[in-house]
C-alpha cells in the first residue's frame, strides 16, 4: 500500500457504538462553515487523517463517507499498487463505491502479513516486548544494495525491499528463505526483474514489477507450500508455478504469453488480471485441491466471502433480459412477442371480440361450384349442432345431430386455440416462462451450493484475449470463474478428467473452436454467461461429462449453440439460445442430456437436432422461429420430446427423418409454415397427445422418399467435425446400457391421441412404404381432407379417430393403398365422408354421418370391404359406386339424406359389387313410419344406442 495509507483503521472497521451520536447541525455549524466547504477542506487529507475525522461523531462519519466521488476516488487512482477497480474489463465504468473498492484492495494487500500476527500471538512473551519495526532496504544505483540477491541476504522477517528504476538480472536462482516484500519504485514498467525465484518461506509479496524469465529457466516464480501475493505486476514469456498446499493471490497483473500452473492448490485467487497472447493455456488447474492447507487459506476464504458477489439479483436478471430482447428485436427478420401469463392477449380465449371475418351466430359455410364446402367458420365446427340446421324446403329431410368431439385437451391452454394474428402477442403458460438465474438457484439447492462454493482456483474479473487457450482444468481440478471476458482465443475453457468448474456471468466470444469444452466426466455449473460468435459450439459436452447449464445466452454462433455427444449428459435449463448458424442444441452419438425450460429461437437451422443415436429428455421448451425444423430427429435419434411449444417456424415443427425414433408427446405444434410433424416412412416415432394446429401445410405427414440425399437441413451431417486433435471417433465402443422407461419400444410408427386441427392442408397425409397406425386422434377443421392416404404399400391402420369439419373429404385413399378404417367417427366434412381408390381398403364399424358429399364413394378399380358402418349424407348418397368397382357392402345401416337422392347409387351394372344384409332407412312425411328396404329393421332405439367413437345421437325431425 502507499506509505501514507498503511497502519490506518478503515472506516468500516470502527464499531458504530464507538462513534459519538451528535446532532449534525451542532457539529457542522460550530465553525460556521457549510458542508460544501468542509468537503473541500477534507479533500486534502490523507487516509490516516480521514480515519481520525470519522471518529469524531456520526455526522463527521457520514461527511467522510460523502467524499466517495472526490477524495476516495483520488486515493484509489493515485495508489501505485492498484489500478482502476474495473480494470481490465470495464476501465471506463465507475465502481458503485470508490471507498468500497479502496477498502477491498486495502484488505487484500495486507493478506500476506496475517501470518506475522499469528506468529506473534503464539509467543507468550509477546506482551512484554516491543514490536520490531520493519526495515526498508533500497536496491539500485547509488543505493544501499546493487542487486536483489545481496539485499535478500541481509533481509529479516517482513522487511520491505524497494527496487529503484532499472533492469535487474540475476544469474542464479533466487531462494526466498524469509518473508519479505519486494516493491518496484516509480511507475509500472520502470523496474524489470529477470530472475527465477523459488519461495521456501511461509509468505511473500511482490508489487509493481515487470517479471521476465532468466536465461537458464522459463520459471519466473514457483512455490510449493507458502503463500505469495502479486499486486500490479507484469509477467512476460515465462511460467509461474504454484504447488499445493501453497496458495497465491494475484491482482491487477498482466500476463503476456505467460502460463500460470496451479497443481493441487487448495485455494488461489486471480482477480482483475489480463492474459494476452498465450501460446498454450493461460491458466492450468491440475489435480484435486490439497487436503493440507497452509496458514493463508482461511484468510483468503474470508476475503472472498467479504468481497462483492457476482451472484445475480432479480433486478440484474431483468436488466439482462431487457438487453437481450432489444438485441433480439434488432436482429429479427420476423417478430413474435411473448408476454407472461396474466397479461391481456388478443388471442386469449377470454377475449370477447369476434374474430376477423366471422359473423355472429353463423354456422353455415359457403358452397363452391363443385357442390362441396369451401369455407367454414371455426366456431361452427366446435358446437353441438351440425350444419344441417340451415333453411331447407319442408319436403326435404332435416336432422339435428348432437355430439361431443372427444380428444386430448390442449396441453398449453387457450392461447394457441385461435388462429395466429399478425403482430399479436402470445400468452405463455407459467410453465414455459423463462426463469431467471436467481429463481433457478433458489429452487435448485445443488446449483446454489455449487454457485456459492469456492475451491481450488478462483478467477474473477479477468480478461483473456488474443491467444490459444484460456483456462484448462484437468485431473480432478476445481476452478471457479466469475465475471471474466474470454475473446479471440482458440478456446475459452476446457474441463476434462473428472474436473469441476463453476462459471458465473462470464462473456465468451469469438473463439476459434468451442467456447466451453467438457469431456471425460467433466462437470460443474455454467450459469448466467453470455456466449456468442464462436466458430464451433458455444458449449461442447462429450464423453460422460455432466454439467448443469443454467440461464445462459448462447447466440450467433457459427455452428451449434450446445453440442452433446459421445455419452455426454448434462442438464440444460432456462437458457436463451438463438440466431446460431446450425442447431441450437445438437445431440448425437448417444448424448443424453435433460433439456428443459429453454427458449430456442431464430436459428438458421433446426432448433434442436437429435441424430446418430442421440437421446435426451426434451421438455417444456419454447422453440420458435427457426429456419428449419423446430426439432429434427434422424439416424437413430431417440429422444423424448414432451410438453414443448414449437411454433412460428419457417419450415416444419417436428421432423423425424430417416431412421428417426423417439416419443413425441404432449407438445403444442403451432403456426409453423411447413408441416406440424414431418416423418419419413423409415422412421419409428411414437407421436401421441400433441396439439397440432394452424400449420401452413399438413398437420402430420409421412413420406417415403429420402430428403436431400442424406444432407441435413442447416448443414448437419457430413459437414460437422466432432473429432478432437485428429483422432477418429469411436463412440460406439463407449456405449452405456441404458434401459429408459420413457422410451417404449415400438415396431410400427404410431400416431395416437393427437388433436390435429386448422392446418392449411390435410390434417394427416400418408405417402409411405411402411406400416403406420393412426389411432384415437381428433382431426378437425383442416384446410384440405382430414386424412389423405396417397401411398401405402404396407397396411395403414386408421382406428377410433374423430374426423370432422374438414374443408374437403374426411378420408381419401388413393390407388394401390392398403388401408383399414375401423371405429372412426367421420362427421360434418365438406366433401365426402370417405373416398377410396385403394386396392385393399377395409371400412368397418365407422360412424359416417353428416358429410356434405356422399357418405362413402367407391371409385373405379378399387377393392373395398364396407362392413357394419352407420352411413348418412345430408345432400348426397349414402354410398356411391363409380364405375367398375370390387366391393363387399355388408351389414351396414344406411340412412337416407334428401328425398331427391337415393340411399345407394351405382353408375353401371357391377356384378363384383356385392350387397349383403344391409339396412336402408328412409322416412315418409305422413305418417311417421320407418320403412325398411332389405331385411327386417331393428328398432330405431337400437340404432341410436350403438356406440361409435365419438358417440352420437340420431334424431329425426320433419320426417318425410
Amino acid at each position: 500500500m502507499c506509505g501514507h495509507c498503511c497502519s490506518t483503521p478503515l472506516l468500516d472497521q470502527v464499531p458504530a457504538s464507538l462513534i459519538p451520536c451528535l446532532d449534525s447541525k451542532v457539529t457542522m455549524e460550530a465553525g460556521g462553515l457549510p458542508l460544501e466547504l468542509w468537503r473541500m477542506i477534507l479533500a486534502y487529507l490523507h487516509l490516516p487523517d480521514l480515519g481520525r475525522c470519522s471518529l469524531v461523531c456520526r455526522a463527521w462519519y457520514e461527511l467522510i463517507l460523502s467524499l466517495d466521488s472526490t477524495r476516495w476516488r483520488q486515493l484509489c487512482l493515485d495508489c501505485i499498487e492498484c489500478r482502476h477497480p474495473n480494470w481490465p474489463n470495464q476501465p471506463n465504468v465507475e465502481p458503485e463505491s470508490w471507498r468500497e473498492a479502496f477498502k477491498q484492495h486495502y484488505l487484500a494487500s495486507k493478506t500476506w502479513t496475517k501470518n506475522a500476527l499469528d506468529l506473534e500471538s503464539s509467543i507468550c512473551f509477546s506482551l512484554f516486548r516491543r514490536r520490531r519495526e520493519r526495515r526498508t532496504l533500497s536496491v539500485g544505483p547509488g543505493h544501499e544494495f546493487d542487486s536483489l540477491g545481496s539485499a535478500l541476504a541481509m533481509a529479516s522477517l517482513y522487511d520491505r525491499i524497494v527496487l529503484f528504476p532499472g533492469v535487474y538480472e540475476e544469474q542464479g536462482e533466487i531462494i526466498l528463505k524469509v518473508p519479505v516484500e519486494i516493491v518496484g519504485h516509480g511507475k509500472l514498467g520502470e523496474v524489470a526483474l529477470l530472475a527465477s525465484i523459488d519461495q521456501h518461506c511461509s509468505t511473500t509479496r511482490l508489487c509493481n514489477l515487470v517479471f521476465m524469465p532468466a536465461w537458464f529457466s522459463p520459471f519466473m516464480f514457483k512455490t510449493t507450500s507458502g503463500h505469495v501475493q502479486f499486486d500490479n505486476c507484469n509477467f512476460e514469456n515465462g511460467h509461474i508455478q504454484i504447488h499445493g498446499p501453497g496458495t497465491c493471490q494475484v491482482k491487477f497483473c498482466t500476463f503476456k504469453n505467460t502460463h500460470v500452473f496451479l497443481h493441487n492448490v487448495p485455494l488461489c485467487v486471480l482477480e482483475n488480471c489480463e492474459f494476452v497472447g498465450s501460446e498454450n493455456n493461460s491458466v492450468t488447474v491440475e489435480g484435486h485441491p490439497s487436503a493440507d492447507k497452509n496458514w493463508a487459506y482461511k484468510y483468503l476464504l474470508g476475503l472472498i466471502k467479504s468481497s462483492p458477489s457476482v451472484l445475480p439479483t432479480e433486478n440484474s436478471d431483468s436488466l439482462m433480459s431487457l438487453d437481450l430482447e432489444s438485441r433480439d428485436q434488432a436482429w429479427s427478420p420476423r417478430t413474435c412477442d411473448i408476454v407472461i401469463e396474466g397479461s391481456q392477449s388478443p388471442t386469449s380465449p377470454t377475449s370477447s371480440s369476434p374474430k376477423p371475418g366471422s359473423k355472429a351466430g353463423s354456422q353455415e359455410a359457403e358452397v363452391g361450384s363443385d357442390g362441396e364446402r369451401v369455407a367454414q367458420t371455426p366456431d361452427s365446427s366446435d358446437g353441438g349442432l351440425s350444419p344441417s340446421g340451415e333453411d331447407e324446403d319442408e319436403d326435404q329431410l332435416m336432422y339435428r345431430l348432437s355430439y361431443q368431439v372427444q380428444g386430448p385437451r390442449p396441453v398449453l391452454g387457450g392461447s394457441f386455440l385461435g388462429p395466429p394474428l399478425p403482430g399479436a402477442s402470445i400468452q405463455l403458460p407459467s410453465c414455459l416462462v423463462l426463469n431467471s438465474l436467481q429463481q433457478e438457484l433458489q429452487k435448485d439447492k445443488e446449483a446454489m451450493a455449487l454457485a456459492s462454493s469456492v475451491q481450488g482456483c478462483l478467477i474473477r474479473k479477468c480478461l483473456f484475449r488474443d491467444g490459444k487457450g484460456g483456462v484448462f482444468v484437468c485431473s480432478y481440478g476445481r476452478a471457479k470463474m466469475e465475471g471474466n471476458i474470454f475473446r479471440n482465443l482458440t478456446y475459452a475453457v476446457r474441463c476434462i478428467h473428472n474436473s469441476k468448474i463453476v462459471m458465473l456471468r462470464n462473456d465468451i466470444h469469438r473463439c476459434r473452436a468451442s467456447g466451453i469444452f467438457l469431456r471425460l466426466e467433466g462437470g460443474g455449473l455454467i450459469a448466467g454467461n453470455n456466449i456468442y460468435h464462436n466458430a464451433e459450439a458455444g458449449v461442447d459436452i462429450r464423453k460422460k461429462s455432466d454439467p448443469l447449464i443454467l440461464c445462459n445466452q448462447i447466440h450467433h454462433g457459427l455452428r451449434s449453440g450446445i453440442v452433446v455427444l459421445g455419452n455426454g449428459k448434462g442438464i440444460i435449463r432456462s437458457n436463451q439460445i438463438f440466431s446460431n448458424k446450425e442447431a441450437g442444441i445438437y445431440i448425437l452419438y448417444h448424448g443424453n442430456p435433460i433439456v428443459s425450460g429453454n427458449h430456442i429461437f431464430k436459428g438458421r437451422a433446426a432448433g434442436i437436432a437429435v441424430n446418430e443415436n442421440g437421446k435426451g429428455l426434451i421438455t417444456e421448451n419454447v422453440i420458435r422461429e427457426n429456419q428449419w425444423g423446430g426439432v429434427d430427429i434422424r439416424r437413430g435419434g431417440v429422444p423424448v420430446l414432451r410438453s414443448n411449444l414449437i411454433c412460428f417456424g419457417y419450415s416444419d415443427g417436428v421432423v423425424v427423418g430417416e431412421e428417426g425414433k423417439g416419443l413425441i408427446e404432449g407438445n403444442t405444434i403451432y403456426a409453423n409454415k411447413g408441416c406440424g410433424v414431418w416423418m419419413m416412412s423409415s422412421s419409428l416415432p411414437h407421436v401421441t397427445s400433441n396439439h397440432v394446429s394452424y400449420n401452413g401445410l399438413y398437420g402430420v405427414a409421412m413420406f417415403s422418399q429420402k430428403d436431400g440425399s442424406g444432407e441435413f437441413p442447416g448443414g448437419h451431417g457430413a459437414q460437422e467435425n466432432f473429432s478432437e486433435d485428429g483422432d477418429a471417433i469411436l463412440w460406439e465402443t463407449e456405449l452405456e446400457k441404458d434401459d429408459d422407461p420413457l422410451r417404449r419400444p415400438i415396431t410400427i410408427a404410431l400416431v395416437e391421441s393427437n388433436s390435429i386441427n386448422h392446418n392449411g392442408a390435410s390434417g394427416l397425409y400418408v405417402q409411405s412404404s411402411e406400416a403406420l397406425h393412426i389411432i384415437t386422434n381428433v382431426i378437425h377443421a383442416n384446410g384440405d381432407r382430414g386424412i389423405t392416404v396417397a401411398q401405402s404399400s404396407q397396411l395403414t391402420r386408421v382406428a377410433n379417430n374423430s374426423i370432422s369439419c374438414n374443408r374437403q373429404s374426411g378420408v381419401k385413399v388413393e390407388a394401390q393403398c392398403k388401408v383399414e378404417l375401423r371405429g372412426n367417427g367421420i362427421y360434418d366434412n365438406r366433401g365426402h365422408g370417405i373416398i377410396t381408390k385403394g386396392d385393399s381398403t377395409i371400412v368397418i364399424e365407422n360412424d359416417i354421418i353428416g358429410n356434405r358429399g356422399s357418405g362413402l364413394q367407391l371409385l373405379p378399380r378399387s377393392d373395398t370391404k364396407v362392413i357394419k358402418n352407420r352411413i348418412h349424407s345430408f345432400r348426397a348418397y349414402g354410398i356411391a359406386v363409380r364405375g367398375r368397382t370390387k366391393a363387399l357392402v355388408q351389414e351396414n345401416i344406411i340412412f337416407q339424406g334428401k328425398t331427391n337422392k337415393t340411399i345407394f347409387q351405382q353408375v353401371s351394372n357391377n356384378h363384383e359389387c356385392i350387397m349383403k344384409n344391409n339396412k336402408f332407412l328412409v322416412f315418409k312425411k305422413k305418417p311417421r313410419v320407418i320403412h325398411e328396404l332389405g331385411e327386417e329393421a331393428n328398432s330405431l332405439a337400437a340404432v341410436m344406442n350403438r356406440t361409435i367413437c365419438p358417440s352420437r345421437i340420431y334424431h329425426t325431425r320433419g320426417v318425410s
